[in-house]
């Protein structure tokens, strides 16, 4: 597939199936570990390249590179009952009730996505948090029609029958979840998602830079550091349903202070030049170190 990236130049992007399924392991387990070494094993790539991450595709949720033991915890924490299951490999749910609906995780999940080293890819829907039909067979129950509106059809056809059936029942029936009405509501799942995806266009360090990771002396919450033409950018996610303190230093940026990219709380190192954050359940961070005149930092190559 090709895409123009960050900065304009056509690339190649390939699927990163390998992160993926452990990126899953890591929101079930609340487990870093193998998610890192995932990102270790795929850091090199062609220079005309660049991975595509995403959550959810057109098809399953393919588990079939975990160990046994890591894909035996994947089903248990997101697919435990077997007509969520497919293939003997995977699971055929959507992101929004595999997290039972949990805003903090989806969030969680999204903003893991969207800090993978590459470019973000969303499958329709999953921005106002559909859901699936389990009625349906193999993987048409994740591929109902896109709920616009509360209309009939999900205001996704006049006519009188579309090919799949709307959700019309339930917590994530058309009705209730839907793009209209989350355009009206400022702290929707939609309007979260268009913040955050235009906070990263903002970030070419994840497409184009190299990256480290930061010793949080827990596998519970993930830390990495972006490096890319002369400025940093640091990101945090706490993977566990309980609040986590944790303290690091950047040595990309020794001394800075961290600015929030997200929010209002900041972060000023300590005498010993080390930063103390207390992550909340599911939490996560981004951060430019050094301040926001990053522009201007910027070299040329």
């Amino acid at each position: 597939m090709e895409y123009f990236g960050d900065a304009g130049e056509r690339l190649q992007m390939m699927f990163n199936f390998h992160v993926n399924q452990r990126m899953f392991y890591a929101l079930a387990a609340s487990d870093s570990r193998p998610l890192i070494k995932a990102l270790k094993d795929t850091r090199n790539r062609p220079a005309s390249a660049q991975w595509g991450h995403f959550l959810r595709n057109h098809d399953e949720l393919d588990l079939g590179r975990l160990e046994p033991d890591q894909r035996k915890r994947v089903y248990e924490e997101f697919g435990p009952e077997p007509e969520m299951q497919l293939y003997n490999r995977g699971i055929r749910r959507r992101l929004a009730p595999m997290l039972q609906g949990d805003r903090r995780r989806i969030e969680l999940a999204y903003s893991l996505m969207m800090t993978m080293p590459g470019t973000p890819v969303l499958r329709y829907g999953d921005e106002i948090g559909m859901g699936d039909n389990l009625k349906l067979p193999e993987r048409d129950c994740a591929r109902t029609p896109m709920q616009w509106s509360n209309e009939p059809h999900g205001g996704f056809t006049a006519g009188e029958k579309p090919i799949l059936p709307v959700i019309g029942e339930g917590p994530y029936g058309h009705v209730h979840v839907n793009v209209a009405d989350q355009r009206r509501h400022p702290e929707s799942l939609l309007n979260w998602m268009e913040r955050i995806v235009r906070m990263r266009k903002e970030i070419p360090e994840i497409g184009w830079g190299d990256f480290s990771f930061l010793s949080t002396r827990t596998s519970e919450v993930l830390g990495m550091v972006y490096t890319w033409r002369n400025n940093s950018v640091v990101v945090l996610h706490n993977l566990c349903a309980e609040p986590r303190e944790v303290r690091f230093s950047v040595p990309e940026a020794a001394g800075c202070d961290l600015t929030n990219l997200l929010s209002y709380d900041h972060s000023v190192p300590g005498p010993d030049g080390r930063h103390t954050l207390l992550l909340e359940p599911y939490g996560y961070r981004w951060y430019r170190p050094c301040g926001l005149d990053y522009l201007l930092k910027r070299s040329p190559v």
